[in-house]
């Protein structure tokens, strides 16, 4: 079997399911990337037996079909030191030898056979199917994935739960401190289903669909979901569980309003933040009409910071303390110029919510105030 592709076509996709493969497996052949040639055609898989990923890419020249498996490191530092450049590859998969001919010189190595590396099931008809855009999915896991949990005791909060209801879409991440909820109101069903995407496989669909565009299709029962794009797919196990009511925790009536600029905001927390407690990073918000002061300070090293900011906000008098870190990670995780912090009082949890909102879209972020000892 003979074929013929670009090196930085290959190199790119080589880089990108490498991600994939553990640095330990259970099984030696998941060490290696499987490559599986057809219809003119080169499909590569990467798994670890939960996640499995798979791109293809349309050969330059082909003469023959099969199937062969080749170690991820030899293959990786194989082609990512050379120049854009036709790469011609022989393959004898009875004798499980490869030869790689590039312009200046030749690789020779040997490959592993085809037939056993794992296959994944394909999920049964009759599994619950939406269909996303590209852009819209990444925004929304790029915009979820910071908030997601480390939790053994409580794996449901270490995914990216997807609730498909027929008003919307909701895609939410939450570690109890902080959390995201995007609405997107093009994709509902009249039949609510549901499920929790493990934070690796959501990592890494965020970096296929950086460089992608077109509509995702993601497909998915009790178990496992399956996540079909323009040159790829992604299967993965689900993370078993009920999802906390992530709606009971939001409040209601927020009648204090406060509208900022969200870099001022933001450069304002970087500047206090280093004089806060290490352990705490607590950071006071003095709010009154027009008017909005941080301020933070470390009783055991005798530090202190303030700063006044310009903004508008409508409300009663207040001082409501937040963890600095949570807050700039939320910041930095929302779009647009302004944001507008709606609070009820210093022991509700404040919501942030971007000035103005994507189209067809609600981005809600939640975070729960700590304590002052005033």
């Amino acid at each position: 079997m003979r074929f013929t592709l670009s090196s930085t076509l290959l190199n790119g996709r080589l880089q990108t399911l490498a991600k994939v493969i553990n640095s330990k497996n259970a099984l030696p052949i998941l060490d290696s990337f499987l490559f599986e040639v057809q219809n003119n055609q080169l499909a590569i898989t990467a798994s670890d037996s939960e996640t499995v990923m798979k791109s293809t890419i349309a050969l330059d020249f082909c003469d023959g079909e099969g199937s062969f498996a080749v170690p991820n490191r030899t293959i990786l530092d194989a082609v990512k030191e050379l120049a854009e450049q036709p790469l011609t590859f022989d393959v004898d998969t009875e004798r499980c030898t490869i030869q790689i001919a590039y312009q200046n010189g030749l690789y020779k190595f040997t490959t592993l056979n085809g037939e056993e590396y794992p296959r994944t099931q394909s999920i049964p008809d009759g599994a619950t199917v939406i269909t996303l855009d590209a852009d819209i999915l990444n925004d929304n896991i790029s915009r979820s994935i910071f908030a997601t949990a480390q939790d053994e005791l409580r794996p449901v909060m270490n995914g990216i739960y997807f609730d498909l209801t027929p008003e919307c879409l909701a895609i939410v991440a939450s570690d109890g401190h902080k959390l995201v909820r995007n609405k997107n109101f093009t994709v509902k069903s009249e039949l609510p289903s549901s499920f929790i995407m493990p934070k690796k496989p959501a990592s890494l669909l965020k970096n296929v669909l950086a460089k992608d565009s077109g509509d995702v299709v993601i497909k998915f029962d009790d178990r496992s979901a399956e996540i079909s794009f323009s040159d790829g797919l992604l299967a993965c196990r689900l993370i078993e569980g009920r999802y906390p009511n992530y709606n009971s925790v939001i409040p209601k009536e927020n009648p204090n309003q406060l509208t900022v600029d969200r870099k001022a905001l933001i450069g304002t927390l970087r500047r206090v933040l280093p004089f806060a407690s290490e352990s705490s990073q607590l950071i006071r918000f003095h709010l009154e009409t027009g008017r909005l002061v941080l301020s933070s300070e470390d009783i055991d090293f005798s530090t202190s910071a303030k700063e006044e900011i310009v903004c508008d906000y409508t409300g009663q008098n207040m001082n409501i303390g937040f963890k600095g870190s949570s807050l700039t990670d939320i910041l930095n995780n929302l779009d647009g110029e302004e944001v507008v912090i709606q609070l009820a009082d210093p022991s509700r949890a404040g919501i942030i919510v971007p000035a103005e909102q994507p189209e067809n879209e609600d981005v809600l972020m939640l975070i729960m105030p700590m304590l002052l000892n005033d």
